[in-house]
């Protein structure tokens, strides 16, 4: 009995400490986070720096066929970082912080839209030696990855769509709706308030993050406000429809059943345009199906690749 009330002991000062740790130095703590869930997923962060001089931040790990995912606006290559630990086994993953977001160059004056971004990854891939490339991308970076085998067919075997930007015809999701009766953008992050209510709209049930953590995540945000105002302008006014009408890349759609930033019955109407797509509505998720559900969504993205080499 007496070594069982040392041991609970132990593991409450453990606690406490973690906690303290949080509170007190929670840059350090999301560092360390961060860290830990790259390693598990068997991710190695490299940068590489292109012939104009724009510098690309990534994550990278595993071997096989190369598979590149692209975050979402507003997030950074971490946000694929949970997933793809359950798919470094079985293919090279690449994940970069878009030009403009993350760790990756932001310039002030570059072209933001979706065929600009398109072209700079294809020099990007280009200079990582990635040939017979797989893409898959979140929101923006669907509506980026889309633009890709669009503009360079040959170049794309596939594509993995999260609940992709772009499909500009479909019905007012919540976000849209929000945005026209109140003028404000919930994407769109000026404080601290904001970036903490911000996980309430992309997500169904968001994870418990404790406040100091979420200061410094929104930080980033906030610094980046200005230049996020203008990427977004660019990426709303471009349509991807157009564009993928009649693609013949075999693409899987994926989409939550509960997005609040996209109408899920975006799904249907790309499934339409791309004649060799699927689409698979995931129930109690939001808008970032390879962050709420991991599991679902590598499982379902594996069935998928394995159905290409019939």
């Amino acid at each position: 009995m007496r070594i069982l009330k040392t041991v609970l002991a132990i593991a409450v000062l453990i606690v406490v400490a973690a906690a303290g740790f949080v509170y007190l130095a929670p840059g350090s703590a999301l560092h360390l986070m961060v860290n830990a869930m790259r390693a598990q997923a068997g991710l190695d962060l490299k940068e590489i720096r292109l012939p104009d001089g724009l510098r690309y931040v990534y994550l990278e790990g595993g071997q096989g066929a190369p598979l590149m995912l692209l975050h979402g606006f507003g997030a950074n290559k971490d946000n694929f970082a949970r997933v793809a630990g359950l798919l470094t086994k079985r293919y090279r993953v690449i994940i970069p912080d878009l030009i403009g977001f993350g760790e990756s160059s932001h310039p002030a004056d570059a072209d933001y839209s979706p065929p600009a971004q398109a072209g700079r990854l294809r020099s990007f891939t280009h200079a990582l030696g990635l040939t017979g490339l797989h893409i898959g991308g979140n929101s923006m970076g669907g509506h980026i990855a889309m633009t890709y085998a669009a503009l360079y067919p040959g170049e794309v075997k596939s594509l993995w769509l999260l609940d992709p930007g772009g499909v500009w015809s479909a019905p007012r999701s919540m976000v849209r709706t929000a945005v026209e009766t109140t003028g404000k953008n919930p994407l769109m992050v000026r404080s601290e308030e904001d970036f903490a209510t911000l996980l309430q709209w992309v997500m169904n049930k968001p994870p418990f993050v404790p406040r100091p953590i979420l200061n410094v995540l929104a930080r980033e945000r906030i610094a980046n406000y200005a230049l996020e105002e203008r990427i977004l302008r660019e990426i709303t006014a471009d349509s991807v429809e157009p564009r993928v009408t009649g693609l013949a890349v075999p693409a899987l759609i994926v989409w939550g059943s509960e997005d609040r930033i996209i109408h899920p019955e975006s799904a249907k109407i790309l499934n339409r345009l791309m004649p060799c797509s699927r689409v698979i509505l995931m129930p109690k998720t939001g808008h970032l199906p390879m962050f709420e559900n991991p599991r679902q969504s590598a499982r379902d993205y594996l069935t998928f690749r394995a159905s290409l080499q019939q």
